[in-house]
């Protein structure tokens, strides 16, 4: 009996050991930012077409109070109940003690100051195919907002879900920041490749998951569950999404589709994010949706 239970200590050893090592937070190099200088005007551009207030600004504000990033807003999901944190500059309740790295850390790689790993409901899969200078102009964006005293609430999720630990595994199979289509585009539907799939995460509610919350991408903007639980996010590839490239233009511009019908849902907020872009983004994303392969 004594001897298999030194078995079995070290058969734990061992797993416990594994475990730890293919968990280990992957942090960007110490010196990744070096050199950038961010600009908070092209900051503001990124910060509409990463869609930052529509979490993080209070649920309903217009104008101004879309600058407020004092977070609160509920994400529901199959895993539990995820609340956006307080991303102001207060250096106490916000992101104000932040480097730019940590910034870039967070959206890449999916780690807090201290090295902890963030739940996915914050979409670092799709920002980690941003560029080191777009981090670096939104962090000089955000530290012009006004701070917010609001303490961030916690998430409400239940055990096993609690262990961010094991976050490590899914970041390992999931987080990538390889670009989803591959194939030769135009400059323009590149630009629109770079916005669809890092800034805008259109995936993020486009795309079907697996049974592990990873997304698909077999099944890239194939149409989803809805989040907020009624209904499903629309097929947008060509063959189910039949609009042209000035229909597109012209929805992501107005919230109007060809029909004269009207966005709903979350989309409500992207087409607020989004309409505040140049033209030239709006169009690029329509030529990168019309450059896609045909759904098999």
């Amino acid at each position: 009996m004594g001897k298999l239970l030194r078995v079995v200590a070290v058969l734990a050893a061992i797993g416990g050991g594994a475990f730890w090592y293919l968990t280990r937070p992957n942090p960007l190099p110490a010196g990744a930012m070096a050199g950038l200088t961010g600009d908070p005007v092209a900051g503001a551009r990124v910060f509409d077409a990463g869609g930052c207030a529509s979490c993080h600004a209070a649920k309903g504000a217009t104008g101004e109070a879309r600058l407020i990033l004092s977070g609160g807003q509920r994400l529901p999901s199959p895993f539990g109940t995820f609340i956006a944190p307080n991303i102001s500059p207060d250096p106490d309740h916000g992101i104000g003690g932040w480097s730019a790295l940590d910034l870039a850390n967070a959206m890449q790689r999916g780690l807090s100051p201290d090295g902890g790993h963030y739940y996915p409901a914050f979409p670092y899969t799709t920002y980690a195919r941003s560029t080191l200078q777009d981090v670096a102009d939104l962090y000089a964006f955000l530290m012009t907002l006004p701070p917010s005293t609001a303490a961030s609430l916690p998430h409400e999720v239940k055990f096993p879900f609690t262990i961010r630990r094991g976050i490590g595994l899914w970041q390992r199979r999931y987080l990538s920041a390889a670009p989803v289509v591959t194939g030769p585009l135009s400059p323009i539907a590149a630009r629109g490749r770079y916005l669809v799939e890092a800034l805008a995460h259109c995936g993020e509610c486009h795309t079907p998951r697996d049974r592990f919350g990873g997304p698909d991408l077999t099944r890239w903007l194939a149409g989803a569950p809805n989040p907020e639980g009624t209904g499903r996010i629309p097929d947008i590839r060509p063959g189910r999404l039949t609009w042209s490239e000035g229909d597109i233009v012209g929805y992501l511009s107005t919230g109007f589709t060809p029909d004269y019908d009207s966005a709903g849902g979350l989309m409500v907020e992207v087409i607020e994010n989004i309409k505040r872009l140049p033209r030239a983004d709006q169009e690029a994303i329509a030529a990168y949706l019309k450059a896609l392969a045909g759904p098999g």
